[in-house]
């Protein structure tokens, strides 16, 4: 009942992703959401968000940046975090801005990840676009009053998808 919004993985943070290990599956692109994802609400790209993007570019990934916010604020990250690609104003979880990171990047759905810390958004969006997704913890506890309603929702939606998690192994 519950799957269409299950992850495919889940992680406790961006930052703690094996992107070398998705390297090696034929991942060459990855999409990430931005406001607690890579950094609290608002906030800038800070130097641990322009790391990760070297070490990703390094590795001979592509990024982009996939967000609702207004481009104010999703150009100004993009720049500072070095991601040459974003789309603001996304629309997730509709799959037009997945499709358009794909067709940035170069990438299609086998060579494609999302990162995100919403599951109603990020991940359902994600999994309806066919790309592979990762759920990781916000960063940051504090949220807007909608996002902090659709959290009670996903809480229970986890529920399920740990306890299903569990039954697997």
């Amino acid at each position: 009942m519950f799957k269409i919004f299950y992850p495919d993985e889940d992680a406790a943070s961006a930052y703690d992703i094996p992107y070398e290990d998705l390297y090696k599956r034929g991942i060459r692109g990855v999409v990430f959401d931005i406001d607690n994802t890579l950094v609290p609400h608002d906030a800038p790209a800070d130097e641990r968000v322009r790391k990760l993007f070297l070490r990703l570019h390094d590795l001979g990934m592509e990024t982009c940046l996939l967000s609702n916010n207004k481009e104010p604020r999703v150009a100004a990250f993009a720049r500072s975090a070095g991601s040459p690609r974003y789309i603001f104003k996304g629309n997730k979880p509709g799959i037009k801005g997945y499709r358009k990171a794909m067709d940035l990047m170069g990438t299609d759905v086998k060579q494609t990840v999302f990162v995100g810390d919403q599951l109603f958004t990020d991940v359902y969006g994600a999994k309806r676009a066919g790309i592979y997704s990762i759920l990781v913890k916000p960063i940051h506890p504090k949220e807007e009053i909608q996002i902090v309603l659709k959290r009670l929702l996903e809480a229970v939606v986890l529920y399920f998808y740990h306890r299903d998690k569990k039954k697997q192994r």
